[in-house]
């Protein structure tokens, strides 16, 4: 596999809303970065940690998916329609730990 695949697949889950997604703030030159557009699951983020686990260097889901959440900072990407940044200090809070099991 390619070093951007994670960000391939990042890129294909906001893609999938027929946006076209350049990874930065601003957005689109015809939408602005919009947690309504560049935003991505929880569960899609756990997805993309399964089925990337031989690459990463995570030992659990949890430390993978936040491997995967990091990329989301790089590109630009919001999570459940909350910032990256934010959205890591909640689950390393442990406000998701649910979803990790």
């Amino acid at each position: 596999m390619s070093d951007n695949w994670t960000a391939r697949r990042i890129r294909t889950a906001v893609i999938g809303k027929g946006i076209k997604f350049n990874g930065s703030w601003e957005g689109e030159t015809d939408v602005g970065s919009d947690p309504s557009v560049h935003n991505i699951t929880l569960d899609q983020i756990i997805t993309i940690s399964k089925e990337k686990a031989h690459d990463l260097s995570g030992k659990g889901v949890k430390q993978r998916s936040l491997e995967v959440m990091g990329t989301c900072v790089s590109m630009r990407c919001h999570i459940e329609g909350i910032v990256p940044k934010d959205f890591i200090k909640q689950v390393k809070a442990g406000d998701h730990d649910d979803k990790f099991n």
